[in-house]
């Protein structure tokens, strides 16, 4: 979710980060480091990456414990489908605070029981940092969760080893900058103690472009898995980070109006035909670029024609899911939308007595939605 109103105006203004690959302007000079990890609320280390968020989310492990066990606990979210078997090869999770999406979060996440994942995030201040057209990866050894550090996959090096200098970035500012990987990633450190990631951030791109990126990163993924003996689904995932909508005025959305039940009603009803339309079935280039022109303007892509957060995130890891499973041999994913929720749609998390708590309002006139969406391959 967008954390703050400040950084909401920066996203709607559209704010980048810098790329070793294709750098824009940006419209003041670019935090440095030192500033970035001032602003975390556990700062990394030159070795492991600390955690941006811990407000929305749970910074220890009691904290974590809870929001697992109370999130499985009804009300349950908008099932829009069966579930696939665990094992899935991907999956659509959303990244806002836990006590308004933890339900979602943990409809999708189970499904995921690979060692390795990629994760392919957000990169909300992108424009600050004045990167686009680049792939931004992290360069740490282990990040920190709630509970322990996560190793960071070997994959990671071998895949920044294969791809053309033009598609990456590798910046600790960048990735310590970002809320969007975290949130998921210590989720499926909960779940699985031993689970390895390789976080990518995704800036802006047109999406020709993403084309490429996607094409380049599934053939060097595909060919790390096979030297390995790795399957897709059984030893790795791509689970991609996004909210949904995000209404009201000061998110400049008010197409129904300024809120209320009625404009709610309306902005939620359109963001299941979207998760039961591009974003279900098998994946495809045509399904992927609907889904980008539905969100953004595709002859500039920094125009937001819808604020879902994964505007950018969504299609290339749909176009990386398709690519990847090409290369391998294998059908194309099928996506299953399986839940759905809003930051005002069911009670919230009792977690404000261990600590935690929301980034932003909830309420009618400003309101999140959560998309849950897994992919499996049809045998």
């Amino acid at each position: 979710m967008l954390r703050t109103l400040f950084v909401t105006a920066f996203l709607l203004a559209g704010l980048p980060i810098r790329s070793q690959a294709s750098l824009a302007t940006p419209p003041s000079p670019r935090p440095s480091l030192d500033e970035v990890r001032k602003a975390m609320g556990i700062p990394s280390t030159n070795a492991v990456r600390g955690q941006q968020d811990i407000i929305g989310f749970a910074s220890r492990a009691d904290q974590m414990a809870k929001v697992w066990e109370w999130s499985a606990q009804p009300p349950l979210p908008e099932a829009l489908g069966p579930k696939p078997a665990p094992g899935v090869v991907g999956a659509i999770c959303p990244h806002d605070d836990y006590l308004f999406a933890g339900r979602v979060y943990r409809q999708v996440l189970p499904l995921v029981t690979a060692r390795t994942v990629v994760l392919v995030g957000v990169f909300h201040k992108y424009r600050r940092f004045g990167a686009k057209n680049a792939l931004v990866f992290d360069p740490y050894r282990a990040w920190r969760s709630p509970d322990g550090e996560i190793k960071v996959s070997p994959l990671r090096d071998e895949l920044l080893a294969q791809l053309p200098a033009a598609d990456v970035i590798q910046d600790a500012a960048m990735q310590d900058s970002e809320h969007s990987v975290e949130a998921v990633a210590y989720w499926l450190k909960h779940q699985n103690p031993s689970v390895e990631i390789a976080s990518i951030l995704v800036p802006s791109a047109s999406f020709p472009r993403f084309r490429e990126l996607a094409a380049h990163l599934g053939k060097a993924l595909a060919i790390s898995m096979e030297k390995r003996g790795w399957a897709l689904g059984r030893d790795v995932a791509i689970v991609i980070s996004s909210d949904g909508i995000h209404y009201g005025g000061d998110f400049a959305y008010t197409p129904y109006g300024d809120g209320g039940v009625d404009a709610y009603v309306k902005a939620t009803a359109r963001d299941r035909e979207l998760l039961t339309g591009s974003l279900a079935g098998p994946v495809s280039p045509a399904k992927a670029e609907a889904f980008f022109d539905t969100v953004v303007d595709p002859q500039h892509p920094d125009t937001y024609r819808m604020p879902w957060c994964g505007r950018f995130s969504i299609p290339f890891g749909l176009l990386l899911l398709g690519e990847t499973a090409r290369d391998l041999a294998l059908p194309a994913p099928v996506g299953f939308p399986i839940a759905f929720g809003t930051s005002i749609g069911f009670p919230e998390l009792p977690v404000k007595p261990l600590g935690m708590g929301a980034t932003a309002p909830a309420n009618l006139y400003h309101f999140v939605s959560y998309p849950g969406v897994a992919f499996a391959i049809r045998k």
